[in-house]
């Protein structure tokens, strides 16, 4: 599963259909969306797990970082909604978003950019890309709207890097719990959870930032786990499911009606 594959996923539900995900012909018309999916995840927190299948269902519906990586691999604003660098590429000064909620109704702020990065990078990380963060010098809040980064030496990628999935922020109050109970800003959020069954989202009525399409373009989301590619085919045909990811080139002529 590449990254990209994975953001185009998260568009799905935000922009117009990418080219990465087959659709029904329906899919435009639709106020709910039914995805099919081969993976199941094992939970949802994707500062804590390696598994494609994680990102594959969260990333940029549920968590969002300060940045977002673009279908295209262009880097956009997320969290943070502008940034400046010092002369010596070492310095990051981050302008976060204001009015930002989660989903539990609490405010983000700069504490919280300051907590995801520092928990991250540290000594007993579980993050399954703590490469990304070992450039990290220094994480301080300039108040409740900025934070700055202090890297120890250039990086051109770092800011793609916060783009991640595994680079979203979360806050200190649910952190402990995203496995089992996820807690973004993003514009979709989780109502149920049927382990080896499905995930039931629903839109997130409040959310205005971020998405550079701005909210959720269908009121709910089910992803379904079928672990057989076929199984997904059949179901695509016959209208049980909206999309899917999973779908390759081989077979293009079972979908060529859809």
């Amino acid at each position: 599963m590449s990254f990209i594959k994975r953001i185009a996923i998260a568009a799905a539900v935000t922009t117009a259909l990418s080219p990465a995900l087959v659709a029904s012909q329906a899919f435009a018309a639709k106020t709910s969306l039914i995805m099919g999916m081969v993976l199941e995840p094992p939970h949802l927190d994707p500062t804590a797990g390696a598994p494609a299948a994680i990102d594959e269902v969260v990333y940029a519906n549920v968590f969002e970082g300060l940045t977002r990586i673009g279908s295209k691999g262009e880097v956009l604003p997320g969290l943070a909604e502008s940034w400046s660098i010092s002369d010596d590429g070492k310095t990051y000064t981050f302008k976060l978003r204001t009015g930002v909620k989660y989903h539990d109704g609490t405010d983000f702020d700069s504490a919280d950019v300051k907590f995801s990065l520092d928990r991250a990078r540290a000594e007993g990380s579980t993050n399954a890309q703590k490469a990304l963060f070992a450039g990290i010098d220094s994480v301080e809040a300039d108040g409740p709207g900025s934070i700055v980064i202090k890297l120890k030496s250039p990086a051109g990628n770092f800011l793609f890097n916060m783009g991640w999935g595994d680079a979203v922020i979360v806050a200190p109050e649910s952190a402990d719990n995203n496995k089992t109970n996820p807690v973004g800003t993003g514009p979709m959020k989780v109502v149920s959870i049927k382990t080896a069954e499905e995930y039931v989202f629903e839109k997130n009525a409040d959310y205005n930032w971020g998405s550079p399409k701005g909210a959720a373009k269908v009121d709910s989301m089910v992803v379904r786990e079928i672990a057989d590619v076929q199984t997904q085919i059949a179901e695509l045909l016959a209208g049980g499911i909206d999309i899917t990811a999973d779908i390759t080139a081989d077979h293009v002529d079972q979908i060529g009606g859809v």
